[in-house]
């Protein structure tokens, strides 16, 4: 018994001094887990020197930063990290950049901007806050300017598109169908069509069940940029009456903003980026609020890292399958690239027929289009090139958009 403890103790000790030395050094990657690497990172990011003997630091605004914080909030307790994030105001210029508005409102905004700010907000000074918060407002004013008619046009024309009549109200004619429908009636002398059949969608009544869309988003470190996006995508579907709108975010907690949805902005100081994640959790959640399956769409945006209970997870949602629930699991909501993901969930979530892949920003309205008339998403993602997962796939751990 002495023996077992000894060689474990042994053990301990020799990756605490791996870690000490220098957990990323090549000569330790063969023996410190994934878990232990990220961690060493994460410090040497902080503290570690570079060969120059500087530090190796974050950068201002880098797209890391919000990765780092997810990861520090992982890996420590709150405690400890309050004292790592003020070391890296003080070591990597945060706190310089935090403390100046006139530095911050002179930075180029964009989606990875926001994100580093929502990650910090907590440790603003109040006199800052108010400049962040103009800052976050211009990124997400343009987005919503870039974002908003194409995602209303694409899901209006989707919403009740299946319900046609032959007597629609001028306003409701789908020109398109009622042309082709009527081109044996085309006039030469007139260069027209006459139309004998109108085809047109029915208007929604107040009594028909309204399709409901559940926005489920991992806001763990490595997911910012997704809840970003899909902040000011679930405000521009709120803003659809002929769709009943959910935005659930999640870590080891499940917090629901939908009340906020009418502020973008608000959404987005509500969420706590980083920290772990239990998708189950927050699956469950938004199993108990759907009301009509089969006019509901779960959207699940997540890298599949799940730190939850993974049976469940997949006995879950496919249950909601078998109830009817339209799931969609996007590995990222960004323009970033490829994302890593978890490559063994992804492909259980492929062979419950769930759509498994990474969505950018100009494609999300049309995927939504498609998920709401119940056309094939999985044909559509084909048609647009992007690389899905089946159950048979998944080999790299990369997806391309």
């Amino acid at each position: 018994m002495n023996d077992v403890y000894d060689t474990t103790n042994a053990q301990e000790k020799s990756r605490r001094w791996q870690m000490i030395l220098g957990g990323d050094e090549p000569e330790f990657a063969h023996t410190l887990s994934d878990r232990d690497k990220r961690l060493s990172q994460a410090l040497t990011a902080l503290y570690g020197d570079g060969d120059d003997g500087k530090k190796s630091g974050l950068g201002r605004s880098a797209p890391k930063v919000a990765k780092w914080l997810g990861d520090i909030r992982e890996f420590f307790p709150s405690s400890v990290v309050q004292v790592v994030q003020k070391d890296a105001f003080e070591r990597l210029g945060l706190k310089q950049m935090l403390l100046e508005p006139e530095f911050l409102s002179a930075m180029q905004a964009d989606v990875h901007l926001v994100a580093d700010l929502v990650s910090l907000r907590s440790a603003m000074p109040d006199k800052t806050l108010d400049t962040a918060r103009v800052v976050v407002k211009k990124v997400v004013d343009e987005m919503l300017a870039k974002l908003q008619n194409k995602t209303t046009e694409a899901v209006k024309g989707a919403v009740n598109k299946a319900k046609r009549t032959h007597r629609p109200r001028h306003a409701d004619i789908d020109w398109g169908r009622t042309i082709q429908a009527n081109l044996r009636h085309y006039q030469a002398d007139y260069q027209t069509v006459i139309p004998e059949t109108l085809i047109g969608f029915m208007r929604q009544n107040r009594q028909t069940e309204l399709d409901e869309v559940i926005l489920c988003v991992d806001q763990s470190g490595s997911m910012a940029t997704s809840v970003v996006y899909s902040a000011i995508f679930a405000a521009v579907l709120a803003s659809i009456p002929a769709l009943k709108t959910r935005l659930v975010c999640f870590d080891t907690v499940v917090l629901d903003l939908t009340d906020e949805l009418a502020d973008p902005v608000q959404v987005l100081f509500g969420v706590q980026l980083g920290g772990g994640t239990d998708i189950n959790q927050a699956v469950a959640y938004c199993a108990n609020k759907v009301e009509h399956p089969a006019k509901t769409h779960l959207v699940l945006i997540t890298d599949l890292y799940e730190g939850g209970n993974e049976k469940e997870l997949i006995a879950r949602v496919a249950n909601l399958k078998r109830q009817g629930v339209n799931v969609i699991v996007l590995l990222a909501l960004s323009d970033d690239g490829r994302p890593a993901y978890d490559e063994q969930l992804a492909k259980v979530m492929a062979s419950l027929d769930c759509p498994v892949f990474a969505c950018t920003p100009d494609e999300f309205p049309d995927m939504m289009a498609t998920a709401l008339k119940r056309e094939d998403v999985l044909a559509w993602a084909s048609d647009k090139g992007i690389k899905a997962v089946r159950g048979d796939q998944a080999k790299s751990g990369q997806i391309p958009q």
